[in-house]
């Protein structure tokens, strides 16, 4: 079974209703092209814009805010149904108590949400402060027209921490999306690739092109085959706006993490104890970090 995911490389206008029009377009054209998944980048309602950047201000950025059911949500979900293709929306949004969140919600073929993820690791020595951190990493089974898969989502910071995709493994996700807003180097693009062979699985990460930040997009098989010919790399975007394909087998896969040593085959869980320890010593002490 073939999964496939268009990673939507594009840039966002100035309100959500424009992101919308600018997404419909890419996410019909994903859908034509036999696309099972649609991955937006970060915060793609309000173009990953801190709301002090936000051209109409800090009080629209925040009202640009969704939850899940409003009336700007659900245009997403009448798309996803209409072109018959899952959309991994992530948005910037807001709560009943007034809380921020950076959030990604995937929705399937039949409109229907069935993940909720908001992002644990936020960046707190920038803008990112804002945002309530999320708790858990949410894993679920994926149904798309050529069968089931099942599916984690981290976003962007949450890469840098190998027990992200170490509990979305653990909760059973065999394909990771990750919507991204950052400048990619070579260390922070090997991450996708580690976290993909360490826990072997998929990865599909989609981040904003130039001028924004410098596209990259990119998709990580996580298998080590034997021969000189394997390259784990799926597909690797330049860093201009387009729509990029990747292609996760997954029967493969299965097969794959059923032989292999990686993964949770010889973890010693008992040794990890100093892992979930709280505390933190120098030189790590961040007065701007939350635990």
């Amino acid at each position: 079974m073939i999964t496939k995911i268009a990673l939507l490389q594009i840039n966002a206008g100035e309100t959500v209703f424009e992101n919308f029009e600018i997404a419909k377009t890419h996410i019909e054209k994903a859908a034509q092209n036999g696309a099972d998944i649609a991955l937006l980048p970060e915060l793609w309602n309000v173009g990953y814009t801190s709301p002090d950047e936000y051209v109409f201000g800090r009080d629209t950025w925040g009202k640009s805010a969704f939850f899940v059911g409003d009336s700007e949500f659900v245009k997403y979900q009448e798309l996803a149904k209409e072109v018959g293709i899952a959309i991994l929306l992530p948005f910037l949004e807001k709560n009943t108590q007034g809380n921020f969140y950076n959030s990604a919600t995937l929705i399937d073929y039949t409109g229907e949400v069935i993940l909720h993820y908001q992002k644990v690791h936020t960046v707190d020595k920038a803008w990112e402060i804002l945002f309530t951190s999320g708790e858990n990493f949410p894993v679920v089974d994926l149904k798309t027209k050529k069968g089931m898969a099942k599916v984690g989502c981290m976003i962007c910071y949450d890469r840098e921490f190998p027990e992200s995709a170490r509990i979305l493994m653990l909760n059973g996700a065999e394909i990771i999306l990750v919507p991204n807003a950052c400048v990619l180097d070579s260390n922070r693009l090997t991450q996708f690739q580690s976290r993909g062979f360490e826990n072997m699985l998929g990865v599909a990460m989609t981040n904003y092109p130039k001028p924004k930040f410098n596209g990259k997009s990119c998709a990580f098989d996580g298998m080590r085959v034997k021969g000189e010919d394997y390259n784990p790399l799926v597909v690797m975007a330049d860093e201009e706006e387009g729509i990029w394909y990747a292609n996760f087998d997954i029967d493969i896969l299965r097969a794959y993490r059923e032989k292999e040593i990686w993964g949770n085959a010889y973890r010693k869980p008992r040794l990890y104890g100093k892992l979930t320890e709280d505390n933190i010593h120098q030189p790590f002490v961040r007065k701007d970090a939350r635990r």
